[in-house]
């Protein structure tokens, strides 16, 4: 980042000094996505006058690294010939994405300078549901047809593939368009000219449906490591492919949208220091108001109890730690299976086995912290309880018996609850840490007060 921010300062002292022609050399030689960041760091008022400096090519690659509230403000700042140059140099699917997180006068005016082919072509991707295949899929690919020899796969490569997102695989289609098979270029340059594709082609070929959903798409590509998928209707005609770039990203908003769940935050789709303060209270109070109220019943516990707290007052003192560790054992277990869930390695079916596993962890690490507890009471908390006219010994044992089940109780909340969420149709992280937290809160209070009141007698 302070490489950035170093050449952010460079190319504000080349603007000043009006060097434009050095400064065109100097951002020539960084990537796109380095010279977005450039962008980001610079005097905004100056954005257009940074981008007309680039090359067409690279302005283009540019364009669709920056932020959504940067694209809008260069848009914004674009004449009519402009904007139509950009658009003619993206790829069809950021065309797409562009328009999704623009207001509507923007997204009018980048339709009305598209050429009609592309605007009816974005307006067909744009009927997709949101979160499926077909949203993140471009119909810029190479398609060859069956009796094409070697050499004339390679023709059509060379005629059309400048304008594809990627040439590395083909596609071989019937005249219906029905998906048949694919060759990459390795299989090409290694085959005899005369041969025809279908004789080197694959035809065991793992597609996806238009309506699939896109995580589940962005899965195969990390389960096969493909550099593209390829997109089918329901009648199995070859309608786009998705490329690694779009899967990859699809998988950081998945992630993203996961970990805010399981922090108990609504998912948002904007960064951090782009979004509004208002913006994070909306998304944060619903939790934090569900947690609260279901909270409450921690409190009817400790009420319900009054009386037993109020002939044991020492039991007090020990009743955030065995909060604390239960909730730390129950988040510790729901975001391990959470995340074996996304990654496809836990099924429903292993419900039995996770929690059979579960059962021998929570009994191995419950024992252990019982033992460094009772270590610990008798070593530092001794004189404090016999200060408190108790049995040092009597309470000891209360806590570490506690301790043991309710690390139990926890690790078995925090396997079962995201899988029965999953199975009822619930996003899984929702489960997580915060609302386990709670339930295994409340457990935790009712059996202290119970074993406290079997042994102690209060």
């Amino acid at each position: 980042m302070e490489q950035i921010e170093e050449m952010a300062k460079r190319v504000t002292d080349l603007l000043d000094e009006k060097k434009y022609h050095e400064l065109k050399e100097l951002m020539a030689e960084l990537e796109p996505a380095d010279v977005a960041l450039i962008f980001e760091e610079s005097d905004k008022a100056r954005l257009a006058l940074l981008f007309r400096i680039l090359a067409k090519e690279q302005a283009a690659e540019v364009f669709v690294e920056l932020g959504s509230d940067m694209q809008e403000m260069l848009i914004y700042d674009f004449s009519d010939s402009e904007l139509r140059e950009v658009l003619e140099e993206l790829y069809l699917d950021d065309t797409v994405d562009i328009i999704e997180e623009m207001p509507a006068n923007v997204v009018k005016r980048i339709l009305r300078h598209s050429e009609p082919g592309t605007r009816q072509s974005i307006n067909e991707l744009l009927k997709y549901p949101k979160y499926s295949a077909g949203s993140i899929m471009t119909i810029e690919f190479v398609d060859l047809k069956k009796n094409m020899t070697v050499e004339d796969a390679f023709t059509r490569i060379r005629r059309t593939g400048l304008d594809k997102e990627t040439v590395y695989t083909c596609y071989v289609t019937d005249e219906n368009r029905v998906l048949l098979g694919l060759v990459s270029v390795k299989d090409l340059l290694l085959a005899d000219n005369s041969k025809t594709l279908e004789e080197i082609m694959e035809t065991n070929i793992i597609y996806v449906n238009t309506l699939e959903d896109r995580e589940q798409a962005a899965k195969i590509f990390e389960k096969y490591d493909f550099l593209a998928i390829p997109v089918v209707d329901n009648e199995n005609r070859l309608v786009g492919i998705i490329t690694v770039d779009d899967a990859i990203d699809v998988i950081q908003e998945e992630n993203t949208e996961d970990i805010e769940k399981m922090a108990a935050i609504v998912a948002n789709d904007k960064p951090y220091m782009k979004t509004g303060v208002f913006e994070n209270f909306k998304k944060r109070i619903p939790w934090l108001l569900v947690l609260m109220l279901s909270a409450t019943f921690t409190g009817k516990i400790i009420n319900m109890f009054e009386q037993s707290l109020s002939a044991c007052v020492i039991l007090t003192v020990f009743i955030p730690m065995l909060m604390g560790t239960g909730g730390n054992s129950g988040g510790q277990t729901s975001v391990t299976v959470i995340r074996g869930m996304s990654l496809n390695d836990i099924e429903m079916r292993d419900i039995f086995k996770v929690i059979w596993k579960e059962i021998r962890v929570s009994l191995l690490c419950g024992i252990t912290l019982a033992v460094a507890n009772f270590i610990k009471m008798m070593l530092v908390d001794r004189s404090d309880i016999i200060a408190s006219g108790q049995d040092p010994l009597s309470i000891t044992i209360v806590v570490c018996i506690t301790l043991i089940v309710t690390v139990f109780c926890a690790k078995l909340i925090g396997c079962v609850l995201p899988m029965l969420a999953k199975k009822l149709g619930f996003d899984p992280a929702v489960m997580a840490s915060p609302f386990i937290t709670t339930v295994v809160d409340a457990i935790s209070l009712f059996v202290f007060f119970n074993i406290a009141s079997l042994i102690l007698n209060i």
